[in-house]
């Protein structure tokens, strides 16, 4: 069953530990995670930067615009979007890895794990469609009440975004699993958090609308290929990026292996 009244404020309470748990993950142990994640988050960085700087062309096809890469384009960037897909693999597994197992590296590179990332990769693609399904079948209604009061268009985006982060807490302990060759199944993993709906629902709230805090600056700036804004973006990624890993592996270790989070 899941949580009652009664156990709401405990999982409100949880919630915030286990966001503040992940955050002082990385926090206490930045050196470690540059160690780990900085070379392989410059390669992932090259495609978000060749991707700044060469948006698609529009080409008007019957009235609408539709986005268009030109042919110079095409190469480097599916070449770099599948360095940018394996190094952020890589990152992801190494940082499971560490947190978990205490396994480091004494140079800028860790250890590569192919089957761990190709676990990871499968995993990250089930859930993906479990959880676009999920949004899918929600949005039927919440499109249906926007219709109707325009006004809670806003509010009802917002909403489909909190069950997207829901579902995705739930079912994303098996990534770190993935990482650690743990064969945690579907199933395994929706009852690992059985009867943590609210734990789940605020550590979600706290994630998003921690994104939306630290993005606000580079939405607000009026040129966003500017300098200044890429750079900042970058900065502010790799944190978001390391605390969404350390999320991850917070909620596996709390609630599969029984770790602590105070």
């Amino acid at each position: 069953m899941e949580q009652g009244k009664g156990d709401g404020l405990v999982g409100a309470i949880k919630g915030w530990q286990i966001f503040r748990h992940s955050f002082n993950l990385v926090i206490t142990n930045l050196d470690q995670a540059l160690r780990l994640s900085l070379v392989l988050y410059l390669v992932q960085s090259t495609y978000t930067v060749y991707s700044f700087y060469n948006p698609p062309q529009t080409m008007d096809v019957e009235g609408t615009q539709v986005p268009m890469m030109s042919p110079e384009t095409i190469l480097p960037t599916i070449v770099l979007g599948l360095l940018a897909v394996i190094a952020s693999l890589w990152i992801a597994v190494a940082w499971h890895r560490y947190a978990l197992t205490g396994e480091t590296t004494s140079g800028w590179l860790p250890q590569f794990h192919g089957s761990a990332v190709m676990g990871y990769l499968g995993r990250s693609i089930l859930i993906g469609v479990l959880v676009v399904l999920g949004v899918m079948v929600l949005s039927i209604p919440v499109g249906i009440i926007s219709i109707g009061l325009p006004s809670l268009a806003g509010i009802m985006s917002l909403i489909l975004i909190g069950v997207a982060a829901y579902l995705f807490f739930r079912l994303g302990i098996m990534l770190p699993a993935a990482a650690m060759d743990d064969k945690l199944t579907l199933g395994s993993a929706w009852d690992a958090t059985k009867g943590q709906s609210s734990t789940i629902l605020i550590l979600s709230l706290i994630v998003v609308g921690a994104s939306v805090v630290v993005q606000l600056p580079s939405w607000l700036n009026d040129d966003p290929t500017s300098v200044i804004n890429v750079v900042y973006s970058l900065v502010v990624n790799w944190f978001a990026t390391m605390i969404g890993i350390s999320v991850l592996t917070t909620l596996y270790g709390h609630f599969v292996e029984n770790r602590p989070i105070d």
